[in-house]
């Protein structure tokens, strides 16, 4: 080869490291950076639910937490507070004596012990503990995204009557240019029919809610799919496996002896998250009412919603 098609060739090389080293570190500099609560998200309430007394919420943050009230839910605790809430945490074992003095309690992806991150974040003693204080009263929030957080949470949900699909939710049409940007609506049908998505008054109304990817849930007897999946959604594992979601949903309420329970598929839509690139995902992204809807999910777990 001459010395000029060496001289190519050194030249081609050259620009693809180069390319590959600013695509790696790209790469580095968004993983580091990482996803971070909004700075601009406001939190404000217009109409508090409680202005006189102030509910108690109890996130739990004993177990591994991804979704922390100082940390990713951030934003949604100042919503909370100016809401009227009192938030606190949990950081004991779930026992009838730590949930003696709790109403309303959040569990936002659990995980397992380090390097088993999808096995049971609670023993067997705890989920007992659990399941019979929501049954003499409790509400629950039970939050569980995609592997591993359901895994995780799988048998604690199994208690509560309902089956984590631990895999990727997705529909194909239904969604917001991405399909594991999932769209609930009443525009669709997809959104259910129930206090939480009808508010106190046609203020507090909700008719659009977004989900960034998560998992799918069973619809157990008696409970109502707050987001239905639809007839095309589907449950994706790998290119070559993936399985039908009709049937499903990605957040349910129900009663559970006298206690109320929502269980959510997916953390990311009561958060208020902005990504390196600005990306926002969750109750600060235009165009849906993620931000109306866990105000009244917690309305209805604590009573203002009957």
């Amino acid at each position: 080869m001459r010395k000029s098609g060496w001289r190519k060739v050194l030249i081609v090389l050259g620009s693809l490291g180069a390319f590959l080293a600013l695509g790696l570190g790209f790469i580095y500099w968004y993983d580091k950076t990482g996803q971070r609560p909004d700075p601009s998200f406001d939190s404000s309430v217009a109409n508090p639910a409680y202005v006189s007394e102030h509910p108690r919420v109890v996130f739990d943050i004993a177990h591994r937490n991804w979704h922390t009230p100082d940390g990713r839910y951030r934003p949604l605790a100042d919503l909370l507070r100016h809401d009227g809430y009192t938030i606190e945490t949990n950081n004991a074992s779930f026992s009838a004596a730590s949930l003696a003095q709790v109403h309303c309690l959040v569990i936002a992806n659990a995980m397992g012990p380090d390097g088993y991150e999808g096995r049971p974040a609670f023993t067997e003693e705890e989920e007992t503990a659990l399941a019979e204080w929501v049954r003499r009263g409790g509400a629950l929030l039970l939050i569980a995204d995609h592997a591993p957080f359901g895994g995780a949470a799988g048998r604690l949900s199994k208690r509560l009557s309902v089956t984590m699909f631990f895999t990727f939710a997705r529909d194909d049409r239904n969604s917001d240019g991405d399909n594991e940007r999932l769209v609930f609506s009443r525009a669709n049908g997809l959104l259910g029919d129930h206090p939480i998505t009808r508010g106190r008054d046609a203020v507090e109304r909700v008719s659009t809610v977004t989900t960034f990817t998560g998992q799918s849930l069973s619809i157990p007897p008696g409970a109502t799919a707050l987001l239905r999946m639809s007839d095309e959604s589907y449950d994706w594992e790998s290119r070559k496996v993936r399985r039908p979601a009709r049937g499903h949903a990605q957040g349910i309420a129900m009663t559970f002896g006298v206690g109320r329970v929502v269980i959510l598929g997916e953390a990311g839509l009561l958060s208020a998250q902005v990504d390196p690139l600005g990306f926002k995902m969750g109750m600060n992204r235009p165009g849906n009412d993620d931000r109306r809807f866990a105000l009244n999910i917690f309305h209805w777990l604590s009573g203002a919603l009957r």
